[in-house]
C-alpha cells in the first residue's frame, strides 16, 4: 500500500454525500447567523443612512481614517523590523554553547513573552521615564512594546525552526571548515525561515492589529482615529468599528499574500538547478561512441 493511500483516502459516494449535506447545513447556519446579526443592527437603526453617509465624504477619510492608517503601518512596519531582528538574535543566543549567553537570552525571552503587551505598553510610556529621565513618545512606547513581545514569541519560532532541520546539514557544513556562526546565517537560518513562514506571518499579523493597544498612551493609530475620534463627531460607532474592521481584513489580507507569493518565490528558487553547459571540445560534450544528442526544441 503506498503512503498516499495510507495518509488519505479519496471519499467514496456515500463519503461525497455526506459531506455535500454538512456543507448545505452549514451553509444555512452561516446564513441564518448573518441574518440574525443584521436584524439585531437594524432593530437598533443602524442601518440608518446619516450613520454612513460620512464614509463618502473626503474630509473623513482624509481628516481620521487615513491618517490613523499611516500611524498603524508606520508602528507595524517598524515594529516588524525589529521584531525579526530581535527574534534572530536571541534564537542564536539560546541556541549557544555558553551558558552565560544561553542562559540570559532564555530568562529574556520568557520574561517578555509572560507580560501582556498592553502592560508592557504601559510601563514604557509612564514607567521607562522615571528611569532614563527622558520622556517617551507614544510611537516608540508602542514600537518597543510590540518588538519585545513579538520578538520573543518570533525567537522561539527561529528556534524550533533551526532545530528542525537535519543534523546532517550541520555536520557537513563543519566538515569543510565552516565556523557556527556561519553554519547559523548560511545554512540553517534561511532554511528555518523557509520552513516557519506561515508561523512567522501569523505573529506579524498578529503584530499589526496589536497596534490598536496604542490607545492606552494616545497613539494614534486607525482604530483610535478611525473609531474613537471618527465616532465623537458623528455618533456612528458601530458603522465606524465595520469599515475599521474591513480595513484591518484588507491589509492583513494582502500581507498574507505577500507572504505566500515570497514563500512560492522562495521554493522555486531554492530547487532551480542551474544548467552546466561543457566547454567545446571536451571528452564529456558528446556521449560515449562519438554520437551527438540533439536539444529538445521548443
Amino acid at each position: 500500500m503506498s503512503t498516499s493511500s495510507v495518509l488519505y483516502d479519496h471519499p467514496g459516494p456515500r463519503a461525497r454525500a455526506r459531506n455535500t449535506v454538512l456543507s448545505v447545513i452549514f451553509g444555512i447556519g452561516l446564513l441564518a447567523l448573518l441574518y440574525w446579526i443584521y436584524s439585531k443592527f437594524d432593530e437598533a437603526n443602524q442601518w440608518e443612512a446619516w450613520l454612513w453617509k460620512p464614509f463618502t465624504q473626503s474630509t473623513t477619510w482624509t481628516q481620521f481614517i487615513l491618517p490613523g492608517l499611516w500611524a498603524t503601518l508606520k508602528a507595524a512596519s517598524v515594529g516588524m523590523l525589529l521584531s525579526l531582528a530581535f527574534g534572530i538574535v536571541f534564537a542564536f543566543g539560546r541556541l549557544s554553547d555558553h551558558w552565560w549567553i544561553r542562559v540570559p537570552a532564555g530568562a529574556v525571552v520568557e520574561f517578555f513573552r509572560a507580560v501582556p503587551l498592553l502592560l508592557m505598553i504601559f510601563f514604557i510610556f509612564y514607567g521607562l521615564p522615571w528611569i532614563i529621565k527622558q520622556p517617551v513618545t507614544a510611537f516608540w512606547a508602542v514600537v518597543i512594546g510590540l518588538t519585545l513581545y513579538n520578538g520573543s514569541v518570533l525567537a522561539e519560532a527561529f528556534r524550533a525552526g533551526i532545530r528542525a532541520v537535519p543534523g546532517g546539514q550541520s555536520e557537513a557544513a563543519y566538515a569543510i571548515g565552516m565556523r557556527k556562526n556561519q553554519v547559523m546565517r548560511i545554512i540553517l537560518l534561511p532554511q528555518a525561515a523557509r520552513a516557519m513562514l506561515p508561523i512567522i506571518v501569523s505573529q506579524l499579523v498578529v503584530l499589526l492589529k496589536d497596534t490598536a493597544l496604542g490607545y492606552i498612551v494616545a497613539y494614534p493609530e486607525l482604530l483610535q482615529r478611525g473609531v474613537n475620534d471618527l465616532a465623537a463627531n458623528y455618533g456612528n460607532i458601530i458603522p465606524a468599528a465595520m469599515v475599521m474592521a474591513v480595513i484591518y481584513i484588507i491589509i492583513n489580507s494582502l500581507l498574507t499574500w505577500f507572504a505566500g507569493w515570497l514563500d512560492q518565490r522562495s521554493r522555486v528558487r531554492a530547487f532551480r538547478v542551474p544548467r552546466q553547459t561543457a566547454p567545446s571540445g571536451s571528452a564529456d560534450s558528446t556521449p560515449e561512441g562519438g554520437a551527438t544528442v540533439a536539444e529538445p526544441q521548443g
